[in-house]
This record gives structure tokens, C-alpha cells and sequence, in this order.
């Protein structure tokens, strides 16, 4: 069994060979994942409970690897934690970089011929043609309303998952020009973000450099020429992605990206393409820790239930892992009182549908991008199978943060970005919000049990005010995020048995 896969130091450098003579062994992958800073302990949780695996958590932070077999890559596509998956090729713990430029990158070079190329490449065939079936079906299902009752996820889920194993590849195929692929627009543009929007040190050059190979005058084919080679095979387009991280390396992630790319275009035989590849293979360089992957999705899974974005909306990912800390049970009542785009009710009634969300902002252009969000989820649910549709538990409301239409000890959770300082309002005016908003949102949370978990950039004011409300509202636990570049933090705060003031006259 592979479940207990890292026991053994070594099994993470990739699938025991099969003894000679014995069966062939079953196709195993290590995945790596990457998901957002903080919530890596979240997101192996979450791979052990639906996939049985041991994760082990990268020092290069925002990084998980599990190993599971290859057959279960439509559950690993369906994990609520995930940014962006790859299959491990090979994992070096501590590489001996050589001192002079040429050297190191000559390595590097040389690497890429002893690789153990052949099961990861497998496993993304097989990736590949789960997509392809994907796309196939959801054609399938705009043609002909009457089959698409048969057509649902082969069930292998029970129950609550049904109505929301949402089709992950969704964006990818239909590509809905709203957004950068970032997640969060950020003011200052020249702040570095990698891929998985961690920011780099500051001694690191900018990281995520995609960098297109020459090709060789050999491979220089007549145009359309290259689309069957010898025996009708395909010629694969591919490129090198490189993230480098550390600053003892004598080489920049562009040397490495186009000397790796090098290599790997003469081993394969593939064409180097920068915008239409069909393979993206990935060189992580973290300190001494390098790692070889190829990419198993093309977009980042964190915009699956956002279909129209604000400037702000969080990512699925980081709303997943906010929604765990609080631990949500059947019958709770969970309100997001700054919803914005609606991206944490969203996320909540998708994958807590037991309990019931309320989502509410005072912005009326925020309520109606949420509630436009909300009505396509529902579409989708539709679409899976009418006669069994549930509809979703969530509602969305306009109105004042610091003066919200619920009863008093009324809410089990609160769960919210708070959309204060860097992109949205300011400094000056937090001071007073804060406090507010935390004094409301104690009013309505049920004391002894209620729990709110917030997410700030504004880590000075939020500490201040919530020193303020110290008789409502205890911390219990801090995350560190990294928000689109933006260093911010997740606050788990529990309610005290103190019964709420009622400060305003009319409740």
C-alpha cells in the first residue's frame, strides 16, 4: 500500500522500481501542489482525509508532495486546497550547485539525460486525456439537454459531493478575460510575484521566467510539417518554467530555463514553444533543493466557482482554507459580512452545504457581481442533473457592516476579508472601523461558541482593535498569508461567554 508513502526517507524520489519478475507495478505518481503560504498543514489534511495519503510539507513554503496512484488523479483535480499541480519527475534534498557559472549550469544540462522521464510522462498522458474527456463531455452536455442526467462525475463520491464536484478545467477552456491569472490585482505592479503568489526575497531576481529555446536548424521542418513526424507521432511543443529562490546560486532562473530547456529539446526531440506548448516542465530551485515536475494544470484550480471577478476577489484556495479553521458543523450559520465577490460563501456552500451561509456587503456592485456568482452555480448544479438539483444554501444582502440586520447571538461563525488599507479604503479610517466591525460582529456570534476567522493586511490596527474588544473576543491562532504579494494574516478568534452589549437603542 502506499498510503503511509514518506515513512521511508527515500520513497519520495519517486515509485519503487517493480522487482524483476514480479507484477508490473501500478502507476504511482508523487504530486506536488502548490497552495496558499500558511495552509500547506490545511491542505494535507484535506489530501489524507479524500485521497488516504501522507503529505510531506516543502521547505520552499506554499508547497506540498503526496504520492498516490495514477489512477486517482480525478480525486487529486478535486481537492478544495490546491493551487496547481505538477508530477514529480525527480526531487534532489540537497544539490551541490558548482561555484562557477558554466559548471553549474552544464550540470543542469547533463541532468537531464539520467532523469527518470518515463512514469512521469505517463502520468501526464493520462492527465491529458482525462481533460480531453472533460471538454468532450461538457460539448456533449450544451447539445443535448436530454443526456446530460447520465453524464454526471461516475459518482464514486457520495452524498454531499455530488451536486459540486465543479468541473476544475471550466476556465481553461472557456477563458473569461476579467482578470490576470494572479488572483488579486495588486496596486504596485513592480512587487515580484512567482506563479503561486509567493513574493521572493529580495535578493532573488524575478522568479517564474519562461524562457523560449532556440530551436536547432535540424528541427527547422516546413511549416505544418511538424504536426505528424516519423511513424505519424506528434511532435510535442514544450517549455521550461524556472522559479529560483535563494542567493548562493551563480546562475539566474533565465540561464537555468534556457540551459535545462536546451536539454531537454535535444533528449525528447520536442519544439520549443512559449505560448502554444503542450508540455510545461518545471524547474524548482529552492536553496540546495531542486525539483524537476511537469505540469498537470494549466490554469490555477483557485478560480473555479468565480465567474465574474472584482478587483479584490480572494482566491477559492485561501477561502477553502479560512472556511477549515473554523471548523463549520452541520446547521451552523456562517455570514461573511464583507463578501465582496462572494468568493468564502461561495466556497462554503459548495463544499459545506449543510449549514447556511449568508453573504452581505455594502457596496452594491459587490452584491451584485456575488449574487451573479451564486446564480451560476446554481446553472451548473442544474445542468449536472435537474431532477436532483439542490439548490445552494446561501443568500446575498446589501448592508452596514457595523449595523447588520441579525439577531443577537444569533451567528455560529464569521467568516471575512477584511477589504481595509492597501486596495481598498484607508489607513485612517480602519482606526474606527476595526473596533466596529469587531464589536458587531461579537454582538451577532454566539458567545462561548461563536468563532470568527478574518483576514487583514492591516496587521498593526487589527491587533490594536482587537486589544480594544479583548472581553468579546479572544485570539486563538494566527496565520501567515501572502495575499497577491501582500504580507497579511489570518486570525482565529474565539467568542467569550460575555453576552453582548447592546449599544444601539433599537435591538
Amino acid at each position: 500500500g502506499m498510503a503511509e508513502a514518506g515513512a521511508a526517507g527515500d520513497a519520495w524520489l519517486g515509485p519503487a522500481a517493480a522487482q524483476e519478475g514480479a507484477e508490473p507495478a501500478e502507476l504511482a505518481a508523487v504530486i506536488g501542489a502548490t497552495v496558499p503560504t500558511g495552509f500547506e498543514q490545511t491542505a494535507a489534511e484535506e489530501v489524507r482525509e479524500k485521497l488516504g495519503s501522507a503529505s510531506r510539507i516543502s521547505k520552499d513554503r506554499g508547497k506540498i508532495y503526496f504520492e498516490v496512484p495514477a489512477r486517482s488523479l480525478p480525486q487529486v483535480h478535486r481537492l478544495r486546497s490546491v493551487d496547481n499541480l505538477f508530477v514529480i519527475v525527480q526531487e534532489f534534498k540537497d544539490y551541490q550547485f558548482k561555484e562557477n557559472k558554466e559548471d553549474a549550469l552544464k550540470d543542469l544540462e547533463d541532468l537531464v539525460k539520467k532523469l527518470p522521464w518515463t512514469d512521469p510522462m505517463k502520468v501526464w498522458e493520462l492527465n491529458n486525456s482525462l481533460k480531453k474527456k472533460k471538454t468532450k463531455r461538457k460539448k456533449h452536455n450544451l447539445q443535448s439537454p436530454a443526456s446530460r442526467g447520465k453524464l454526471s462525475d461516475g459518482g464514486e463520491e457520495g452524498g454531499a459531493d455530488q451536486n459540486n464536484t465543479n468541473d476544475q478545467e471550466d476556465c481553461a477552456q472557456n477563458p473569461v478575460a476579467v482578470e490576470p491569472t494572479g488572483g488579486q490585482d495588486t496596486e504596485n505592479p513592480q512587487e515580484v510575484t512567482s506563479r503561486n503568489g509567493v513574493e521572493e526575497e529580495e535578493d532573488n531576481e524575478q522568479s517564474d521566467v519562461k524562457v523560449e529555446v532556440q530551436a536547432s536548424s535540424e528541427s527547422g521542418t516546413k511549416a505544418g510539417e511538424d504536426q505528424k513526424g516519423e511513424g505519424e507521432v506528434k511532435v510535442l511543443r514544450f517549455r521550461v518554467t524556472c522559479n529560483r529562490a535563494g542567493d548562493k546560486h551563480s546562475f539566474t532562473s533565465n540561464e537555468a530555463a534556457r540551459d535545462f530547456g536546451g536539454a531537454v529539446q535535444e533528449h525528447f526531440q520536442w519544439k520549443a514553444d512559449m505560448t502554444n506548448f503542450d508540455v510545461e516542465v518545471l524547474l524548482n530551485i529552492h536553496n540546495n533543493e531542486v525539483v524537476v515536475g511537469i505540469a498537470l494544470t494549466e490554469e490555477s484550480l483557485h478560480r473555479r466557482n468565480i465567474t465574474h471577478f472584482g478587483p479584490t476577489t480572494l482566491r477559492s484556495t485561501l477561502a477553502y482554507g479560512m472556511l477549515r479553521l473554523c471548523d463549520p458543523q452541520p446547521t451552523d450559520i456562517i455570514v461573511d459580512p464583507m463578501c465582496g465577490t462572494g468568493a468564502i460563501p461561495i466556497e462554503g456552500a459548495a463544499e459545506w452545504p449543510y449549514c447556511y451561509h449568508i453573504a452581505g456587503d455594502n457596496n452594491p456592485q459587490a452584491v451584485k457581481r456575488a449574487a451573479n456568482n451564486i446564480s451560476s452555480l446554481l446553472r451548473k448544479n442544474e445542468s449536472k442533473d435537474s431532477s436532483t438539483a439542490l439548490g445552494v444554501p446561501l443568500d446575498v444582502i446589501q448592508w452596514d457592516i457595523c449595523n447588520l440586520p441579525l439577531r443577537t447571538g444569533s451567528v455560529d461563525i464569521v467568516v471575512t476579508d477584511m477589504p481595509f488599507g492597501k486596495r481598498i479604503g484607508s489607513k485612517k479610517k480602519n482606526w474606527d472601523l476595526y473596533p466596529a466591525c469587531l464589536m458587531e460582529m461579537g454582538r451577532i456570534c454566539t458567545p462561548g461558541t461563536g468563532r470568527a476567522v478574518l483576514l487583514t493586511q492591516d496587521k498593526k490596527c487589527f491587533a490594536k482593535a482587537l486589544s480594544r474588544v479583548g472581553h468579546i473576543w479572544r485570539r486563538a491562532q494566527t496565520v501567515w498569508v501572502n495575499v497577491g504579494g501582500l504580507h497579511a494574516a489570518v486570525y482565529l478568534l474565539r467568542r467569550t461567554s460575555e453576552p453582548a452589549q447592546d449599544t444601539r437603542p433599537f435591538w
